[in-house]
């Protein structure tokens, strides 16, 4: 018998990410909750998800710390389900995976569009660097080995970047007093 990978073990920040919400319907359970479904007969009615896939997709999710179960009745003990601090931490992903859903289809066949609350005019969210400002979607932007990177991921990433800017040199530090969001990063060599 083949033993299962735990995806969360491996060091890639993707594979990470992925034995977190990498599962089938884990990602359309969280936008429902971002939609205010907090009830298994909510999402359930909502997804057309079986009962026993339901409850363990949510199983998981408690578990992986993204949701809370509560009780919300007592007699019978009934349970809601919802998001916690890291759980909100993944709305810009799947605002961004339902945009890129939305560019592969013609305007008029969209069943749902990301708008401003205030306005409701449409937008078009795209991934910045917090420190530039600079759209961050093209070639220009690579991945390379971090401070914590096993040999075997320093190799793979030893030409990524320039030896005299690489990653794998610089320590990147928070400190608490940037006006964006109280985290302010200085680099040193």
């Amino acid at each position: 018998m083949v033993s299962r990978i735990r995806l969360e073990d491996r060091e890639c920040p993707l594979s990470t990410a992925l034995g977190y919400v990498g599962e089938w319907w884990t990602l359309l359970i969280l936008h429902d909750a971002f939609d205010g479904y907090t009830r298994f007969d909510q999402f359930q009615e909502n997804m057309g998800i079986s009962s026993s896939m339901l409850t363990a997709r949510l199983k998981t999710l408690v578990t992986n710390g993204l949701l809370e179960r509560r009780p919300y009745q007592t007699n019978p003990v009934r349970y809601e389900y919802v998001l916690t601090d890291l759980g909100r931490s993944l709305r810009p992903v799947l605002l961004a995976l339902a945009a890129w859903g939305n560019s592969r289809l013609d305007p008029a066949e969209r069943s749902m569009v990301l708008v401003d609350a205030a306005t409701g005019v449409e937008v078009d969210p795209v991934l910045v660097d917090r420190t530039t400002g600079r759209r961050v979607d093209n070639e220009n932007f690579v991945f390379t080995a971090g401070p914590a990177a096993s040999e075997s991921f320093r190799t793979r990433y030893a030409d990524t970047v320039p030896a005299a800017t690489d990653a794998t040199d610089v320590t990147v530090r928070r400190t608490a007093d940037s006006a964006s969001d109280g985290h302010k990063r200085s680099v040193e060599h």
